[in-house]
């Protein structure tokens, strides 16, 4: 695996400690949102790297995106829950056990989404900066 896949893939599995919430990767929106509510995490862009020469390295500060969605009668609070706790886990383990040099979470951008037939859905993207470095750009 390269070390971006092996940094995505440890993000995936810190998320996956948040309890009783799913967590996709680069899937689409499932019909049914779980009552805890769901993630999503989007590989994203890892932007233009910076690059020093002895040795050669690419650093990267990888913008990757985690979409939240809550459903159901009490979407504010569950919403707020599952927020905190992506925030708890992310601060626990900042460098997803030594595989990268820093994560940071941004605010999230939520909206309301009307749903045909039932109660809305709350979503946010959650923007999730990796930095880390790398020996070539394609690894």
């Amino acid at each position: 695996m390269t070390p971006r896949e092996t940094i995505l893939t440890a993000l995936v599995d810190l998320l996956r400690t948040v309890p009783h919430v799913p967590v996709l990767r680069g899937e689409i929106l499932p019909e049914r949102v779980p009552a805890a509510g769901l993630m999503i995490l989007r590989d994203g862009d890892p932007g233009e790297p910076g690059v020093t020469l002895s040795p050669l390295r690419y650093h990267y500060q990888h913008r990757a995106e985690i979409e939240t969605v809550v459903q159901g009668t009490d979407r504010d609070a569950t919403f707020a829950t599952l927020c905190a706790s992506i925030g708890a886990v992310i601060s626990a383990d900042r460098t997803l056990g030594g595989r990268c040099d820093w994560v940071e979470a941004e605010a999230p951008r939520p909206i309301d989404l009307p749903v045909e037939g039932a109660a809305s859905f709350k979503a946010a993207s959650i923007p999730v900066i990796l930095h880390y470095s790398t020996a070539d750009p394609l690894a």
